[in-house]
């Protein structure tokens, strides 16, 4: 048996549906945004219908190209939850440099630095890897935790 379709007019059904859930649902959903936003969904849709919030006028150009970068970055050591060991700036928060880990070797917690030798795919830069080359395979323990590593590699990096 062969069933024929034919175009209809209007909607789908199922987009007919979806519309019907989101509407009756609306509420719902405003309270969720609101809350996920922390309360800036609600407080940009009263700036968008205030009537002294500025309009433009004529041509509006919207530059639509990466963020300017700060003139000075700001770097300083991080160790990530996952164990990573990067180099972030401060004022943008993105990563600079790939440090290395602490991986576990031979039962300890082990620095271990970003190259080749290490099997890391992108190795550090070959000054940093000469002024890491000492902390590489350093245990951690009593004596040297994750905040201590990392405020060793600032000092030697010159961040501190």
């Amino acid at each position: 048996m062969v069933e024929i379709l034919s175009r209809r007019d209007g909607p789908r059904r199922e987009d007919a549906a979806a519309r019907h859930a989101i509407k009756s649902n609306w509420g719902t959903i405003e309270k969720l945004a609101d809350q996920i936003s922390q309360g800036g969904y609600s407080a940009s849709k009263r700036a968008a219908r205030s009537a002294d919030a500025p309009r433009a006028e004529g041509k509006v150009i919207c530059d639509m190209g990466a963020p300017r970068p700060a003139a000075e970055p700001a770097p300083y050591v991080r160790v990530s939850p996952n164990r990573r060991v990067v180099v972030v700036d401060y004022e943008t928060g993105r990563q600079m440099h790939h440090l290395g880990e602490i991986r576990r070797r031979d039962g300890e917690w082990r620095f271990t630095l970003a190259t080749r030798a290490n099997g890391f795919f992108a190795p550090v830069d070959t000054d940093v890897a000469g002024k890491l080359a000492a902390l590489d395979g350093a245990a951690l323990g009593a004596d040297r935790d994750e905040a201590a590593l990392a405020a060793e590699i600032a000092s030697l990096l010159g961040y501190a």
